[in-house]
């Protein structure tokens, strides 16, 4: 297959009706493109050019590395060593700690010159641009997914959601829907995480909506038959454009009335 070229991308995004000033959340799979010429580097430079000076570009960063042994992220170590995690785990720093399978493109944006991290050690955005320090600021403990969160901001900015090579299991919009929606079995957890504070490392425990997304790719299915997506072909991939807030809306709607049921 011939390389993928910036300029490839770039007509790519223009074809889904990408424009400059647009707020996207973007999720990719780089690999799932194929060879791009340039890689990371390259699809983040064509997202910054095809949004432009007005627009503003957010990625999940997240670190879920940074949560207790108990909830399955650290399968490989036996449970004798979990109390050593938790004493020993890094505290999270935005500025440094590398996400997790979020992908190359979102490692390489969350230290991209200009680009703002929000400070939640376990579920960070990050986000270059006009909206970006809106996007990322007070992303407090508890409010991980909901109203007045990233996600629930991008919601107010009325932003698109734009998904290279991934499917709707990747979708973080559809968490908000879980923190608006009613629905059996909806419950609270309390999740740990290695964080900084007055100057010391300590392991702080929080309570937040317990979410897992297995509906998601059956919600973002139903949406697209009813909302069909903007679809084109990068290299190897599909990619889809569509409004964050049509998403949240109908996924709302959607798990009222099938989640649990």
């Amino acid at each position: 297959m011939k390389p993928v070229t910036g300029n490839d991308i770039l007509k790519a995004f223009r074809n889904l009706g990408i424009v400059p000033g647009d707020t996207l959340m973007v999720h990719t799979s780089l690999s799932a493109i194929g060879y791009v010429s340039g890689g990371a580097e390259t699809v983040i430079a064509a997202l910054t050019e095809a949004v432009g000076d007005t627009g503003t570009i957010m990625m999940p960063t997240q670190s879920w590395k940074n949560l207790d042994p108990e909830t399955g992220v650290h399968w490989e170590v036996p449970r004798e060593y979990w109390q050593l995690i938790r004493d020993t785990w890094p505290a999270y720093d935005k500025h440094i700690t590398p996400t997790n399978t979020m992908g190359a493109v979102a490692e390489m944006f969350r230290s991209w010159p200009g680009t703002l991290r929000s400070d939640h050690p376990a579920r960070s955005v990050a986000a270059r641009g006009r909206h970006a320090e809106y996007l990322t600021r007070d992303h407090t403990l508890s409010n991980i997914f909901g109203d007045g969160s990233p996600l629930g901001r991008l919601y107010e900015l009325d932003g698109k959601v734009l998904l290279i090579g991934v499917g709707h299991d990747k979708n973080t919009s559809i968490h908000l829907a879980d923190a608006r929606a009613s629905y059996p079995g909806k419950h609270l957890c309390t999740e740990h995480s290695a964080v900084t504070e007055n100057g010391r490392r300590v392991w702080k425990s929080y309570e937040t909506l317990f979410v897992d997304g297995e509906d998601f790719n059956e919600i973002g299915a139903a949406f697209e038959k009813e909302c069909p997506a903007a679809i084109t072909q990068l290299g190897n991939a599909t990619v889809k454009l569509m409004s964050q807030r049509r998403l949240v809306d109908f996924a709302v709607s959607w798990i009222e009335k099938f989640r649990g049921r």
